[in-house]
């Protein structure tokens, strides 16, 4: 368990591995006072699940879009696949994001398309030298990696807010990525179908060797899916171990999580 002040750099428990995702004391402020993240240090090893905790508008989800270069930080450094994000050019971020998987929290599923057609549009976008057949092959792999094979056909108005966030996961999938950012991925979802979704996290780490960060508020998904834990506070992370390190933290703020 680890205690971070201010821009101070979080420990690594295993110093001999390479961060396969590394940030460096990344800033972000909103409008001229809004500033979100005051120094963020974080990394995530090959095959390891991240949890990152904190209250709303603590900047998890702005951490995890800086990665993928859809909010531009105004300080700071993101490595990724020993590349700095922030130097890459267009092409070259874009050469990047197809090996980063996002799932949103909604799905962010085209409304006017079937799921057959969401999924295959994406991997049309990325992998143009497919013929039809091996797009929907592709697809039809990608649906069963997450139950779905049966709602190939279905539109997005259609599917229930669960099945919604499986689609989404599978057109994630579809492109094989390497590193999986999950924002909110059991948000809105009962009980039963929260635990199916954390569930399919793990199978897919298991199966595919994914690397994730994991956005999260979902106390049972974070206990099931964290190989650890990060929890940001006042734009810095703040406390860092594993669930069950947390939960006994010294610190009644970090605690009051695990309550």
């Amino acid at each position: 368990m680890i205690k971070e002040e201010k821009n101070t750099e979080p420990k690594s428990k295993d110093k001999k591995q390479t961060p396969i995702i590394e940030i460096k004391n990344l800033h972000k402020t909103f409008g001229e006072d809004n500033q979100i993240l005051k120094g963020v240090n974080l990394t995530v090893n090959k095959g390891e699940d991240l949890v990152i905790l904190g209250r709303s508008g603590s900047g998890k989800s702005v951490t995890i879009k800086c990665i993928v270069g859809l909010i531009e930080p105004d300080q700071g450094e993101i490595i990724v696949f020993d590349e700095n994000v922030l130097d890459l050019s267009k092409d070259e971020l874009n050469k990047m994001r197809v090996r980063i998987g996002f799932l949103f929290q909604s799905g962010a599923l085209y409304d006017s398309m079937s799921v057959r057609e969401n999924l295959a549009f994406t991997l049309r976008a990325h992998k143009r030298d497919l013929s039809e057949d091996e797009v929907e092959n592709e697809v039809i792999e990608a649906l069963e990696s997450v139950g779905l094979g049966d709602a190939i056909d279905k539109m997005p108005s259609e599917l229930s807010g669960g099945m919604r966030k499986r689609i989404g996961l599978a057109r994630t999938l579809i492109l094989k990525p390497e590193i999986i950012l999950y924002d909110e991925p059991t948000t809105g979802l009962d009980t039963i179908t929260s635990r199916e979704i954390s569930e399919l996290i793990l199978d897919i780490k298991h199966k595919q060797k994914t690397s994730s960060i994991i956005i999260t508020h979902d106390m049972a998904c974070a206990k099931m899916t964290a190989d650890r834990i990060m929890v940001l506070k006042d734009g810095v992370i703040h406390a860092e171990g594993t669930y069950e390190e947390l939960e006994k933290d010294e610190d009644e703020w970090v605690r009051s999580f695990f309550e």
